[in-house]
């Protein structure tokens, strides 16, 4: 027993020391025989960590249609350490000037960071306030005079960073200007320099097979449009400036991070954003990757969904621009004038169509136009609402741009004519004219100063102020007509002044101010993308906008839309929505729910939010419906020109003409509700100097058609598929 123990040990020894031999001749080759051939190897790598760049979260369509997607770019970065070695091994000047060549050579340009003109004589070029505290602090810390002009600014450039006297004057200023943006990044964040974004692929592949110094190509992405409408919602992305960089950098973000600015990508910037990961990445001495390992897994951002439905989205804009180019062209205006390049062009051109004009007796808003001097378009906009719910399906604002090229042609842009980065939708304000006789026919009914078979007598004149010397007129009175006697249906139809200064007076300002508000006129909508909230005539902010005390001729002008009344159309179309639901304002929130990025996981659903009721009776609510049904289909309603042959639903709507001043046209205004007997949508739609609300009919009629046309295809289909089940 004891031989077989001693033999098992002899045996383990045994194999124990050839394994020991073999680990010894396998060290000795690998340290002495090939060690110098793997230590130059190893010299030869390099590992690098680096960040990749998360996908920003898609953007679509209450649908599911997708609107804003990514794309796959490249940025050109510096890369400091390289271009600016602490030992001086570099021509820095040199290799700036080599690189900007190279770049312009294949139609690119860089990011100038230096608020002075390329070319003499140099000056100073207006930038924004972020901008000049960089420029603040850089010549603070540089020991630069503040009340420097530009040429001294550069002559001290020129010698802080010894740029040679063989260089031209603007050679000179290339190297200061990157010199300049890289140094900036040092007072404000530890970010890289982004010299060029989006770059050319062909200029991508010259620098990676010349392994070119001073320079890194990073993997990104930017934004890619599906559409070419919904400029004004969607927004953009882009670098972030120091305001941002210090709210965003709490945040975990990046000091190159590009950051929603505007529009849907700056409302839900906490979804779309994702999280950076980073990669290790092995390469030989050439450049070629030998390996790449994840050590953090980017994190892409989260999907949006909008109320918006882009079909109508398309037929809002395309309807906008129809109906303002028919009209500019009927005054004899270019209907393409100052609009920038083919494709904002194209944004903003459609064939004009014949726009119906309205008689005298259809105009009740409108005043004769004949000695206007400037009646030229310079805007329009129109909102379409979602009358159950309140959710917006189209923002269209007029003159529009191409979002895809918005970033290249910011600058002009900025200075055109017509201001087309406006969202004349959300943010312009307009006086509601005779559109708010309605909200005055609302309050007198639940007042009860008036019933539904209330008659008042229209003799084209107010007198009842006559002593104090105010007598306001009707407008059919400049014909040297009346209206006669009106209950509030007709006094709807007609437009009649009278009858709603009459409610006015009885009424009082406060309580039409406090009624205005329930229907959300002079009130936030709920939005999440910004908004003005214009304003409604009120004792208490009457003197700050027109400088006067309060008096009763102010309350009739308010009771016709008139006085300091302003509301943007996304106001009124969520007030006409309330007065077609029969009284429940909700929310104008835009988003309708997000999903994870691969769409598994629904993060937040949108729920209904009612902001504020006005309570009357059915019957009350029946007469203003029937009022205003009849403007569209009574042979005397104002908008009976364009609905007289309508019938892909029953309308109900009220023109409005906003008053400029004696030398201006009048802006026009029109709501309207469809179908009135079970109320879908609620269109709003303003048109800058459009002279009555009658012109702007056609818009919503378009809209219109375009709604039940994609409603009835979709009925049909839900049928087809029931009848295959």
């Amino acid at each position: 027993m004891n031989t077989i123990k001693k033999d098992r040990l002899i045996i383990l020894a045994a194999v124990f020391a050839l394994l020991l031999v073999v680990y010894l001749v396998f060290l000795y080759k690998l340290q002495i025989i090939e060690g110098e051939a793997y230590y130059k190897e190893s010299r030869n790598q390099q590992v690098t960590t680096s960040t990749v760049v998360a996908a920003r979260g898609n953007i679509l369509d209450r649908y599911g249609r997708v609107i804003v997607s990514n794309k796959s770019s490249y940025d050109l970065t510096i890369n400091e350490s390289e271009l600016f070695p602490s030992d001086g091994s570099v021509d820095s000047n040199a290799t700036i000037l080599k690189l900007v060549k190279l770049i312009r050579e294949y139609g690119e340009d860089y990011i100038d960071e230096l608020p002075i003109t390329t070319e003499p004589p140099f000056e100073y070029i207006e930038i924004s306030d972020t901008d000049k505290a960089r420029l603040q602090a850089y010549m603070k810390t540089n020991k630069v005079d503040e009340n420097a002009t530009a040429v001294e600014l550069l002559s001290s450039m020129r010698t802080r960073y010894k740029i040679d006297s063989n260089y031209t004057a603007e050679e000179a200023r290339i190297i200061a200007g990157i010199r300049y943006a890289v140094n900036v990044r040092y007072l404000i964040n530890t970010s890289d320099y982004t010299l060029v974004q989006d770059a050319d692929m062909k200029l991508i592949s010259i620098i990676r097979e010349n392994n070119m110094l001073g320079v890194d190509v990073k993997e990104t992405f930017v934004r890619g449009y599906n559409t070419t409408y919904a400029a004004h919602i969607l927004g953009y992305v882009g670098l972030m400036n120091d305001t941002e960089y210090e709210k965003y950098s709490e945040l975990g973000y990046s000091g190159d991070a590009k950051v929603g600015k505007s529009g849907v990508e700056y409302a839900f910037e906490k979804y779309l954003h994702g999280t950076n990961g980073t990669v290790q990445v092995t390469s030989a001495a050439d450049g070629t990757i030998i390996s790449k390992t994840y050590t953090t897994e980017p994190q892409p951002g989260n999907n949006v969904y909008l109320t918006i439905d882009i079909a109508l989205q398309e037929a809002a804009e395309r309807a906008l621009a129809t109906t303002v180019n028919a009209l500019r062209a009927e005054r004899g205006y270019d209907i393409t004038e100052d609009l920038l390049g083919d494709d904002d062009k194209k944004d903003n051109e459609v064939t004009p169509t014949p726009t119906p004009t309205p008689t005298p007796s259809q105009t009740p808003d409108g005043q004769d136009e004949e000695d206007k001097v400037d009646d030229e378009i310079t805007g329009a906009g129109v909102v379409v609402v979602d009358v159950k719910s309140g959710e917006p399906l189209a923002i269209a604002s007029w003159p529009t741009y191409n979002a895809s090229t918005m970033l290249e042609n910011y600058s002009k842009l900025l200075t055109a004519k017509y201001s087309p980065l406006f969202n004349r939708a959300l943010q312009g304000t307009y006086a509601p004219g005779s559109t708010f006789k309605p909200c005055t026919a609302i309050a007198g009914l639940t007042e009860k100063t008036i019933s539904t078979s209330t008659r008042i007598e229209c003799t084209g004149v107010y007198t009842k102020y006559a002593k104090q010397g105010y007598t306001p007129q009707c407008w059919i009175y400049a014909s040297h007509l009346t209206h006669g006697f009106d209950n509030v249906t007709e006094a709807l139809r007609d437009s009649c002044n009278i009858f709603f200064y009459t409610v006015g007076n009885n009424l009082g300002i406060d309580k039409l101010e406090r009624y205005a508000r329930q229907f959300g006129l002079g009130e936030s909508t709920g939005i999440e993308i910004y908004e003005e909230t214009g304003n409604m005539s009120s004792r208490t902010n009457h003197y700050e906008y027109a400088g006067t005390e309060w008096v009763v001729g102010d309350t009739l002008q308010a009771a016709i839309g008139q006085a300091d009344s302003i509301f943007t159309p996304l106001q009124l179309a969520e007030y006409c929505a309330a007065i077609a639901n029969k009284g429940q304002r909700h929310s104008a929130s835009i988003l309708k729910e997000v999903r994870s990025y691969d769409y598994s996981e629904k993060i937040m659903q949108r729920t209904d939010e009612v902001l504020s009721a006005v309570k009357t009776e059915d019957y009350n609510w029946d007469a203003v419906h029937k009022g205003m049904e009849l403007v569209a289909k009574h042979p005397d309603g104002s908008a009976y020109a364009t609905f007289y042959n309508y019938s892909a639903s029953t309308v109900a709507c009220k023109t409005g003409t906003a008053q400029k001043g004696e030398n201006i046209t009048n802006d026009g205004i029109f709501i309207c509700f469809a179908p009135v007997e079970d109320p879908e949508i609620a269109i709003a739609v303003v048109i800058e100097r459009g002279q009555s609300g009658s012109r702007c009919a056609p818009v919503a009629r378009s809209i219109l058609e375009t709604y039940f046309s994609i409603k009835s295809a979709s009925d049909v289909t839900e049928t087809e598929g029931s009848l295959l089940k």
